[in-house]
């Protein structure tokens, strides 16, 4: 089996507690992981690599994801989120219009202060095991990017939902956090659901139940999606089926067996006539070089 499973996290569990659930189902020795750690408290999509699919996890790590999350104003939490301990409750003087106002000061190019609460490492240890001893470290700001925020509405008294549209590396907690501290009462992450990790969708992401149930059906590889569905963002290359055993052996592909020029770019998808081949990355002098040969004819 080879391909990828959109799953969908409930909380209170976590992302590799998932990956452990799909391996129990699947045929003994099968590779499987996580295409981007969800935190246990949080919900949504879990993109599951399975098979030659753990080798393409670099290739769709970095894809726009979506998330909703929920903004209680008031409260600070030490880890940012509703896990943990609170630490500071302040009155809240704005309601949604300030709320919306604020949210343009985070869209874009930003920097953010990384929780210690995290899985960053620092002299080799994880921050968050560093944060369960009570020490606390100087942590530099980093770059990310945010896309967009939109204001979705209020449902109880100071918690407010946003959909947050952003690439890698931004921590969606200390998004809640800035927010809350730029209004001038703090707040915290009460609830967070990635709703879209590229083109996985939460409306397609099958729960452990269905997951469970097409595996005692025997038809789990159904729910497969293919090895290239994820990766229509980068740039293709095609050789013909004459070359098959070129392909076969993970030779590079010469520029004269391509039906086109390879573009420039950083990895291509290369295909054997129609069939997905695997990643290859453009050399200069037109030829095609593996990076993942991932043929299954």
């Amino acid at each position: 089996m080879n391909g990828f499973l959109n799953v969908y996290k409930p909380t209170g569990r976590t992302s590799s507690d998932l990956v452990v659930f799909v391996r129990k189902r699947l045929p003994r020795g099968t590779s499987v992981g996580h295409g981007g750690t969800l935190d246990p408290e949080a919900s949504g999509v879990l993109p599951v690599c399975v098979g030659s699919a753990t080798r393409l996890f670099d290739y769709i790590i970095d894809k726009q994801k979506t998330y909703v999350a929920r903004l209680k104003l008031g409260v600070v939490t030490d880890t940012q989120d509703a896990t943990g301990q609170v630490v500071e409750t302040n009155p809240v003087n704005v309601g949604p219009e300030a709320v919306k106002a604020a949210l343009p000061h985070f869209i874009g190019d930003i920097e953010q202060v990384p929780p210690m609460y995290s899985a960053l490492k620092r002299d080799g240890q994880r921050l968050y095991k560093l944060a369960r001893k009570g020490e606390t470290i100087e942590l530099e700001p980093r770059k990310c990017r945010v896309d967009d925020i939109e204001y979705l509405g209020t449902e109880d008294e100071n918690v407010h939902l946003l959909k947050i549209d952003c690439g890698k590396g931004v921590y969606i907690r200390t998004l809640c956090h800035d927010i809350g501290r730029a209004l001038g009462c703090g707040g915290h992450m009460a609830t967070l659901e990635r709703t879209a990790a590229g083109i996985f969708k939460i409306e397609d992401a099958l729960p452990p139940e269905a997951i469970d149930a097409l595996a005692r059906e025997g038809r789990l590889e159904t729910a497969l999606l293919p090895l290239d569905a994820p990766l229509q963002h980068l740039p293709a290359v095609r050789v013909s089926e004459k070359f098959r055993h070129a392909v076969i052996n993970g030779n590079p592909l010469k520029a004269r067996w391509l039906d086109s020029p390879a573009p420039q770019a950083e990895a291509v998808r290369v295909y054997l006539g129609e069939a997905f081949a695997g990643i290859g990355q453009p050399q200069a002098d037109g030829s095609v070089k593996f990076k993942a040969m991932l043929y299954q004819g």
